[in-house]
């Protein structure tokens, strides 16, 4: 596996972005090492709050919603996937597999040693996320998910259709341009920018071009099975589950209905309809923040 790296100056003077970058590495099973990158703020006594990206963006989509967590006083991890953000990027697309990343993700998690993890997900970040609590449910205190889902190869959406044909089509993939356009808001030059900045050119991108082909929306996709299993679990995960998509998002729209309906936790939880695109950490990162903090406080029986 041949692995890129992106060039640390292309991270200077992002916006609303000054966090000091913490690495760590993962083995795959091929033995080639992976370092993901990932933020790590607040105390660590904290609560911890895992914030977990999709695709094609990283870490970056939090940089608002990681300050406002800390201030509650929670301890906030936000990683980027292996081919996304600072982390490493396998240069072949046939590197990058749902259970790879999986298989990654799980690595770094239990590197950390962490309990009692508020998850916030989207996108790909659910995926993959949900997997991890599927695989670990007893270091996960509580689940917010927003506009993403865990597929069984049971079909997709025609907003979904429509992006895996733009993905796999457009010969320069303009990921700042993507975010921009799944935002109900206009980000600025600077913020789309910020978006880029991860990939100095194409050779960069090959997770981001191949993670539209994983997702198991047909029965002839791989991971149909693996989902499944994690949905067996997921079915029985009793601790709060709380659903948070956007009202704007073609792509997952409807899907939180899934959820209230199969996840045991789900039941009775205050579920929520946020302003927003698909990327809607960048619509209703307040709103986000006070979903978790006061799912934090409901577990330590503070009132808010």
């Amino acid at each position: 596996m041949n692995v890129l790296r992106t060039p640390d100056a292309r991270f200077d003077g992002l916006p609303d972005w000054d966090f000091d970058p913490i690495y760590t590495t993962v083995v795959d099973a091929d033995g080639t090492g992976l370092r993901i990158h990932y933020v790590d703020e607040g105390p660590r006594d904290g609560a911890p709050v895992l914030l977990m990206h999709g695709e094609p963006s990283w870490a970056y989509l939090y940089r608002k919603i990681i300050p406002g967590l800390v201030a509650k006083g929670h301890r906030v991890l936000a990683p980027d996937l292996i081919g996304f953000g600072r982390s490493d990027k396998p240069d072949a697309r046939g590197d990058y597999t749902y259970e790879r990343h999986v298989a990654w993700m799980s690595q770094w998690l239990t590197q950390l040693e962490l309990s009692e993890i508020t998850l916030f997900c989207q996108d790909w970040g659910g995926l993959i996320g949900l997997r991890l609590v599927a695989a670990f449910p007893e270091l996960f205190a509580g689940v917010v998910v927003a506009n993403t889902g865990l597929p069984e190869g049971t079909g997709f959406s025609e907003g979904f259709k429509a992006w895996l044909d733009f993905s796999q089509s457009v010969p320069v993939l303009p990921v700042g341009f993507i975010v921009n356009g799944g935002t109900a808001r206009d980000l600025s030059p600077q913020e789309i920018a910020a978006y880029d900045a991860p990939f100095p050119d194409e050779s960069y991108k090959e997770g981001a071009r191949q993670f539209p082909t994983l997702v198991p929306i047909t029965s002839a996709h791989a991971s149909v099975a693996e989902n499944r299993a994690a949905w067996k679990v997921l079915e029985q995960f009793s601790k709060p589950f709380v659903t948070a998509f956007s009202d704007g998002d073609a792509v997952t729209r409807g899907g939180e209905a899934v959820f209230q309906a199969r996840v045991l936790g789900a039941n009775g939880q205050p579920h929520v309809t946020l302003r927003g695109g698909h990327f809607l950490q960048e619509d209703s990162g307040p709103q986000i923040i006070a979903i978790l903090d006061a799912m934090i406080a409901q577990r330590h029986g503070v009132s808010i």
